[in-house]
C-alpha cells in the first residue's frame, strides 16, 4: 500500500514536472519572438529589385526611398516570414515588407502591434487552407488569422507576386490584407481605422463608404466586386485602388481619393 501510495506521488511529481518544463519552454520561445531583432543591413540589390517591382517605391525620391528601405528592415526585424512548401526567396521577403510599408509609409512610429508571422502558401488555399492540387476551391489569396491563428497573416505567393505586377487590374492582395490590420488595430475590422481617420471624419466616412458599396452592388462602379462585401472589405479594396493608380481613382472618385488621401496623410 505504502509502495503504490509513493509510486503514485512519484509519477504525479513527473508529470507536473514535465507539464512545468513544457510551458516554461513555450513561454521562452514565445518571448524570444516578441523581442525585437536588431534591423540588418539593407542589401544592396533590393534597390533595383524593388524598382523593378513596386511601382511605389520606383516613385519617391531618393531620400524617400531611403526611409522606405529602413522602415522595411525595420518590419522585417519585428515579423518573422516562413514559407509553405516552398525555399522562400529574397523577393517574396521584399514584397511582403514592401506591402506592409506601404498604407503606412506616411506614418514613421507605426507599427504592426497585431503581427508576428507571415505564413507564405504557393497558391490559393481553400478554407481549411489546404493547397494541394487535389484539394478544391482555392479561392483565397490572403487572409489575416484570427483565434489559433491570431497574430499572424497568410498569403498566397501567386497572388503576392501577381499583385505587383504592373499589369494587374488594381488588386495587391499584400496592400490588402495590411490594410486589414490597420482597420483592426482599434480591436475590430469595421471599415473605420480609427487610429487614421479623425472623429469628426468618422461619419461622412461611413456615408461615402455605403453610397460606393451600394453603386459596386449595382454593378454602377469600376471599384473591384469584392469592395460591396461589407465596411471592411470595402476599405481594403479601395487602398489598394488609392495606392495601385491613384491618378485613375482620382477621375472615377474624387471624393473617395480626397478621403483617402486624408487618412493615409498622402499629399
Amino acid at each position: 500500500m505504502i509502495q503504490r501510495f509513493l509510486f503514485e506521488n512519484i509519477s504525479m511529481n513527473y508529470i507536473i514536472i514535465v507539464v512545468a518544463l513544457l510551458l516554461l519552454a513555450f513561454a521562452i520561445i514565445t518571448l524570444s519572438r516578441q523581442q525585437k531583432r536588431k534591423a540588418a543591413t539593407f542589401p544592396p540589390g533590393w534597390h533595383n529589385l524593388l524598382c523593378q517591382h513596386v511601382h511605389f517605391y520606383d516613385q519617391l525620391t531618393a531620400t524617400e526611398q531611403k526611409r522606405f528601405q529602413k522602415r522595411m528592415m525595420q518590419f522585417l526585424s519585428e515579423v518573422y516570414i516562413e514559407s509553405i512548401d516552398f525555399e522562400l526567396e529574397d523577393l517574396d521577403k521584399l514584397l511582403v515588407a514592401a506591402s506592409a510599408i506601404i498604407p503606412v509609409f506616411a506614418f514613421p512610429d507605426w507599427h504592426y502591434i497585431n503581427l508576428s508571422t507571415v505564413l507564405i502558401y504557393p497558391d490559393h488555399f481553400n478554407d481549411d487552407l489546404n493547397f494541394g492540387h487535389k484539394d478544391e476551391q482555392k479561392h483565397i489569396a490572403g487572409m489575416v488569422g484570427s483565434g489559433r491563428f491570431n497574430h499572424q497573416m497568410i498569403l498566397s505567393r501567386k497572388a503576392l507576386h501577381e499583385g505587383f505586377d504592373k499589369k494587374s487590374d488594381l488588386h495587391n492582395t499584400g496592400i490588402h490584407e495590411f490594410v486589414h490590420l490597420i482597420d483592426m488595430t482599434d480591436g475590430v475590422a469595421d471599415g473605420t481605422p480609427e487610429r487614421l481617420i479623425a472623429h469628426s471624419y468618422s461619419i461622412p466616412w461611413l456615408k461615402l463608404i455605403h453610397r460606393e458599396m451600394e453603386a459596386i452592388n449595382d454593378n454602377k462602379s469600376d471599384i473591384r466586386s469584392y469592395g460591396g462585401t461589407n465596411e471592411a472589405e470595402f476599405f481594403a479594396v479601395a487602398s489598394e485602388y488609392f495606392f495601385e493608380n491613384p491618378i485613375l481613382l482620382k477621375k472615377n472618385h474624387p471624393e473617395l481619393y480626397e478621403m483617402l488621401s486624408a487618412c493615409f496623410h498622402k499629399k
